[in-house]
């Protein structure tokens, strides 16, 4: 529902302003800080050190991830006056469903690592909110448990493309069946890049069992444990053995699996989770696997997206993971324009390095329909659960409604280049048109 069309008779920025200033008349504040900065570091607090790596932690020396944050900071806007701008609307249409407005939550996996309800309270935020969702292939809670929870809420689907085409087809016809509306076939996780918070670490969930409900809840992936996990020539060492033992007891005991199943299981997911050979004509078979549309994520170079789009996919996102992958590669929104350009009339969407509204207007006025936001939600619920989700939201949504309005827009399809200091998009370090 629109701004222009909708009862609501006050647009989401000064409702946002009205309950934070008159309820902290009485004293009360905000359960997440508002400030992307201090929301981060509230989150980090609020987690083990294993989860913080893992959630903020990127590759490498985390160029990609300042790289990120710099091209938005590189980008500024040209505000007009004198406009109209009492009413907004923020909605966009995608794949034949209106979304309130344009942006959907990110998939992230292990977010059992942040709050013990995980996937489960994002997806009662998202619904609240009226924000779509991607489900997580790495997610905490099975996805048919989280689309029960959001009623008609819009939601979608991210897969990674396992070594296993039955698997992959199993999961593809369960989120059909429980109505995601799209397929995100993540293309930048064929392996597992470097990052050194989680090695210094000597931390992985998935070995724990965390970040697997999608898999142990499939009865394909489950008919294929074997009886007892295959020899890797190498053997856990140190204190913590057996609080592993212990995750993998109590995740187990939520599949209905042994602990020596568990074991098994985990390390048939380790054998089967990547795909290093993935190419461009397993994208022609995706399209024979699910009725859905095909959204390709990853996609950096503009030859990429015209081959997509060549190939007929229906949406492309323009993302480099948060820099979680390849250490000094381009910034997401230096990438965008490019891919934008190159894929003609198919969608762009992008994520990386969103962490505001402001950003998201940003995104936007560079060619983007729409984007996918990550980390900041994943920090809310680490903050305070669903109720934290929800604030993050709340607080992306009023801040973009009045970054537009202030703008001198009144609309989110208002927004073009024509909007940004055109120096900004002509440095070298932007991509080409």
């Amino acid at each position: 529902m629109s701004d222009r069309e909708g009862p609501q008779a006050v647009a989401p920025g000064r409702l946002r302003q009205m309950e934070i200033y008159v309820t902290g008349a009485g004293g009360k504040r905000p359960c997440v800080p508002v400030d992307a900065a201090a929301l981060e570091a509230k989150a980090a607090h609020s987690m083990s050190a294993e989860a913080a790596a893992y959630i903020i932690g990127g590759a490498g020396g985390e160029a990609t991830i300042a790289a990120n944050r710099a091209a938005f900071d590189r980008h500024r806007f040209v505000p007009r006056v004198l406009r109209d701008i009492s009413k907004r609307d923020l909605t966009i249409r995608l794949f034949g469903r209106e979304h309130r407005a344009p942006f959907l939550l990110a998939p992230i996996g292990v977010l059992e690592m942040a709050h013990r309800k995980a996937d489960l309270a994002v997806a009662r935020a998202a619904a609240s909110e009226g924000i779509g969702l991607v489900f997580s292939n790495q997610a905490s809670v099975a996805m048919e448990e989280c689309a029960a929870a959001m009623s008609e809420a819009p939601r979608w689907f991210q897969l990674y493309w396992s070594s296993d085409d039955e698997f992959v087809r199993s999961l593809l016809r369960r989120a059909e069946n429980c109505g995601c509306e799209a397929i995100v076939l993540t293309l930048d996780t064929t392996l597992l890049g470097w990052r050194p918070r989680d090695l210094d670490l000597a931390y992985l969930p998935f070995l724990r069992g965390l970040g697997l409900a999608q898999y142990l809840s499939d009865p394909v992936f489950r008919s294929k444990i074997p009886l007892a996990p295959p020899e890797t020539g190498f053997r856990p060492r140190g204190g913590k053995i057996l609080a592993t033992a212990l995750s993998l007891k109590r995740k187990g005991r939520t599949f209905g699996l042994s602990m020596g199943r568990m074991r098994a299981a985990v390390a048939y997911f380790t054998a089967t989770y990547s795909r290093p050979d993935l190419n461009w004509t397993d994208i022609e078979r995706l399209r024979g696997m699910t009725k859905l549309p095909i959204l390709l994520k990853g996609i950096r170079h503009p030859d990429d997206a015209a081959k997509a789009a060549a190939l007929g996919v229906d949406g492309i996102v323009v993302s480099n993971h948060g820099g979680r992958q390849v250490d000094g590669e381009i910034a997401a929104l230096d990438a965008l324009p490019g891919v934008v350009a190159a894929a003609g009339n198919v969608p762009v969407l992008m994520d990386s390095g969103i962490r505001s509204g402001a950003d998201m207007a940003k995104a936007l006025a560079l060619g983007a329909r729409a984007v996918l936001v990550g980390r900041p939600y994943a920090y809310g619920l680490a903050i305070a659960g669903e109720a934290g989700v929800r604030e993050v939201i709340r607080n992306m949504l009023g801040e973009f409604d009045l970054t537009l309005a202030l703008c001198g827009l009144a609309a989110a399809s208002d927004l073009g280049r024509d909007c940004l200091e055109q120096a900004a998009i002509s440095r070298p370090s932007a991509a080409p048109d």
